[in-house]
């Protein structure tokens, strides 16, 4: 009789290796991390052979293992690394786990292409902010190493992180800000978040991380990496639940049905922009106005226009009660809400209508937000040349290209890639003529 074969565990013989242990002393000092969680473990050497032929331990022991890796090389380690399927039914410590795995495959270049090449799911099943919320938990301290405490200062780093990389996205672009939020998640965010703390730190921290991941799958959205954006913005929604925070959860909501109005699924970008809503039940006027100005913009998409207008006159009205904070994560200010305005006016037909609004849009955004500005630019000029201004839409691109020059955006290219398109039909107009070699040349440094 043929026996049946496994596929070795090449990881978890490289985490040995690293590790510097026998698989004798492996087995010993799982048997002792179980002790701890009060299993009587009686592993020797040939049940690690046996896991580095391709046996999967039982879940408890898979968790040990885990851990102590973790302990002697002192950084996390996934499930994936270590060739074990995560255990099924996890909570906290999976999210943080898959968060982690997701981090690590988004600093590799050659894992990045695997994930990136993931396909947007319109039917994606969104984890309800109840079922994630856990406000009657009885456990004041998160569990953890003890060797390893967190405290406000660790929440306040990642705060001041996240707002820094949010800096450089405007100065640079996406393509250089996301693999720093990328490595900070796995480097040091991760670890935090499996450390001891007291439970109000935790939840701080918890909501903290959510929002530089809400910030991370934005960024991934913008490389038009979307699937990806979609994981992280999953992982987002789990730690504000856990961290009970609605405003994050709702925010990043928004961010998903932006995702999906972007890419053309009207019925689920509304869709999400009314659950987000709906799970605020107590919101301040900012973020009332950020969830309206999304529900109109998923309104027009579906030919709702009354709806639309109606969520518009909403959201102005609670911006007009808003104060004149300005947050670097998930902000909303007059100039979100004109380019709200202007996707209803494009959804609806008006599209000359649009064309003043986004105008006025770009005219009060702040000249820092660059990456911003290369959007609003690129989509201005399209609208331009839609209605038959070739020279102004010319004008518009060639503000689009101070931009792009400098920035490393694939939002950009894309622009770029519709700019160069859609100017073949008019060579003979001299203003076109001379924006196509502007263009030929940045596409060169670029390329």
């Amino acid at each position: 009789m043929a026996r049946h074969s496994r596929t070795p565990n090449v990881g978890l013989a490289t985490l040995l290796e690293q590790a510097g242990w026998s698989r004798s002393q492996l087995a010993l000092i799982v048997n002792r991390v179980g002790a701890e969680a009060g299993l009587n473990l009686k592993y020797g050497q040939p049940a690690v052979s046996q896991w580095i032929a391709g046996h999967q331990p039982r879940p408890q022991v898979r968790a040990l293992i885990i851990e102590v890796f973790e302990r002697k090389l002192g950084r996390p380690v996934s499930y994936a690394e270590a060739g074990l399927t995560p255990p099924l039914g996890g909570e906290e410590a999976d999210t943080v786990r898959e968060l982690i795995d997701l981090g690590k495959a988004d600093m590799d270049p050659s894992r990045r292409r695997v994930i990136a090449a993931g396909v947007f799911s319109a039917a994606l099943a969104v984890p309800l902010f109840p079922a994630l919320a856990r406000a009657d938990s009885p456990d004041p301290i998160r569990p953890g190493k003890a060797t390893t405490r967190v405290g406000q200062g660790q929440v306040d780093a990642v705060r001041s992180m996240t707002d820094r990389i949010a800096d450089i996205l405007d100065e640079l672009g996406a393509g250089h800000a996301r693999p720093m939020a990328a490595a900070f998640l796995v480097n040091t965010v991760g670890p935090w978040l499996k450390a001891e703390a007291a439970a109000p730190v935790r939840r701080s921290l918890l909501a903290a991380a959510s929002d530089l991941v809400y910030l991370t799958g934005w960024m991934a959205m913008y490389e038009r990496e979307h699937r990806l954006g979609q994981q992280y913005y999953v992982s987002a929604l789990k730690l504000a639940g856990e961290a009970e925070d609605h405003v994050t959860y709702c925010r990043t909501l928004r961010g998903m049905s932006l995702q999906a109005s972007n890419l053309g699924y009207g019925s689920r970008a509304l869709e999400l922009a009314d659950s987000a809503a709906e799970a605020a039940p107590v919101a301040g006027p900012r973020l009332v106005a950020f969830l309206r100005g999304q529900q109109a913009h998923g309104a027009a998409m579906v030919g709702d226009r009354r709806q639309a207008l109606a969520r518009l006159r909403e959201a102005e009205e609670a911006l007009a009660r808003a104060d004149d904070r300005r947050e670097s994560v998930g902000g909303y200010d007059r100039t979100a809400y004109l380019f709200h305005v202007a996707h209803v006016q494009a959804a609806t037909k008006d599209m000359p209508g649009s064309v003043k609004t986004l105008k006025e849009s770009i005219r009060v955004q702040p000249e820092n937000e660059r990456q911003g500005r290369l959007h609003a630019y690129g989509l201005l000029a399209q609208r331009q040349l839609s209605i038959g201004h070739v020279e102004a839409a010319s004008e518009s691109w060639a503000r689009f290209l101070d931009h792009y020059e400098t920035l490393s955006s694939a939002r950009g290219d894309e622009h770029f890639e519709i700019m160069v398109a859609r100017l073949k039909p008019y060579g003979t107009v001299r203003a076109v003529r001379d924006l196509r070699e502007r263009a030929r040349l940045v596409g060169s440094q670029k390329g």
